[in-house]
């Protein structure tokens, strides 16, 4: 039940700053939805194997080199859903950046101390 609340929090907060940011557009909240299942399962995947093979960047960058990767995982959910459109690198950059910072502080807000 956790994971389904998570992912519909991330799908919210995908939706809402998609209102603000003007280079990243859903064509509805379904399309939020199943950015948050992409986002997760490529997270899981794929992540991972770009995290060791950018380990040597993310030290030497003091783990700035992460926030790139995380854009990158955007780009390749943006290349896997039709209905979404990421109007380059930097959009993605900045959408991984507060989307990743306002889900932490809602998936804290929302947490039962577990």
């Amino acid at each position: 039940m956790n994971l389904i609340i998570r992912l519909f929090i991330t799908a919210i907060i995908a939706y809402l700053l998609t209102k603000v940011l003007p280079g990243v557009h859903f064509e509805g909240f379904s399309s939020a939805i199943i950015f948050a299942l992409v986002l997760g399962v490529l997270n899981i995947f794929v992540k991972p194997i770009l995290g060791l093979f950018g380990l040597p960047l993310t030290i030497i960058t003091l783990g700035l080199f992460a926030l790139v990767i995380n854009a990158v995982i955007i780009l390749i959910a943006d290349y896997f859903i039709d209905s979404m459109v990421v109007d380059g690198f930097w959009w993605a950059l900045i959408f991984s950046i507060l989307l990743s910072f306002v889900t932490s502080l809602a998936n804290s807000m929302f947490s039962d101390g577990d």
